[in-house]
């Protein structure tokens, strides 16, 4: 049986560090770091994880500020509030919620959070610093830096040797996963929706990440006895078993069949989804501590 790594236990040792550089910060310099969260429109699961990022950010010491939209904003709205949060020098980080109502293009606001406010870490600048090996100047995309932690967990943080197999090529995950890995030296192989033969290619993984937006796809006889399995899927599924109507979290990975297989495993939900909000709260520390010129906490 595998060993279930525990997202909650390494997000708690995170935010640790985090709450207690806050608190240096504030006691030193006078200053508690600044996020900014935008939401726009009634999404009711958006609701949800902006209400959990500001809980997290308000117990790790920080000054937590939402700007609720209603869905007929403007882009010209939304952007002249991004605009104002990047000039408001008590805001070190800002983040918008994703998805967006469908009038408004998220790219350019995106792209217009100045990179040292970006806590996401999707503006161009962070992801091309990721792309040319540079870990220490950016601000790197939550949940593949969360992810990263749990690899790290498990085998250290130099990992040449091993190889490694990520499902999935977003701009959100998959790319900065791949380059986080190949950073640490694993030899890196990103499989997607056009792969040949992906069962054989996971197949030749000691680390294999699925993030593919399929509910258990990720089959026992596509392991390589002994992996570590990272499974960043998040889908809902119909549970009958729960009462008519009723619906459960799985992940992309067939979680009861591959941890007979895995060596280390992450459950869905506890596993990764615990570390992105630890790391959006790391990133925006960090951006409190270069914005006064200080050396920022490690992770």
């Amino acid at each position: 049986m595998a060993v279930i790594i525990d997202g909650k236990q390494s997000a708690s040792v995170v935010t640790g560090i985090v709450t207690e550089a806050a608190e240096r910060l504030e006691r030193e310099a006078g200053i508690r770091p600044g996020l900014a969260v935008i939401i726009v429109g009634d999404d009711p699961a958006s609701h949800a994880y902006v209400g959990a990022k500001g809980r997290m950010a308000k117990q790790c010491g920080f000054n937590s500020m939402q700007y609720t939209l209603p869905e007929a904003t403007t882009q010209d709205q939304l952007e002249s509030l991004v605009a104002k949060l990047n000039a408001d020098p008590a805001v070190h980080g800002i983040l918008v919620q994703l998805p967006l109502p469908r009038h408004l293009n998220s790219e350019p606001v995106i792209q217009m959070i100045l990179p040292e406010k970006d806590v996401d870490g999707l503006n161009v600048v962070n992801a091309g610093k990721l792309a040319a090996g540079d870990l220490e100047s950016g601000l790197i995309s939550c949940t593949p830096a969360g992810a990263m932690i749990l690899v790290k967990n498990i085998h250290g943080k130099d990992l040449s040797g091993l190889n490694a197999v990520v499902i999935g090529r977003s701009n959100l995950f998959g790319k900065p996963m791949g380059l986080l890995l190949l950073a640490a030296n694993a030899t890196v192989t990103m499989a997607h929706s056009r792969t040949k033969d992906l069962a054989s290619i996971c197949r030749q993984a000691d680390i294999l990440v699925a993030a593919v937006g399929r509910p258990l796809m990720v089959k026992a006889d596509w392991l390589k006895p002994g992996a570590t399995v990272i499974d960043v899927g998040i889908n809902r599924v119909d549970a009958p078993e729960k009462g008519e109507g009723k619906t459960r979290l799985v992940g992309d990975v067939d979680f009861e069949a591959c941890a007979d297989v895995a060596g280390a495993i992450t459950p869905v939900p506890g596993g990764v989804g615990p570390m992105t909000i630890a790391m959006l709260m790391a990133n925006t520390v960090v951006a409190a501590y270069r914005s006064l010129g200080r050396p920022s906490p490690t992770f």
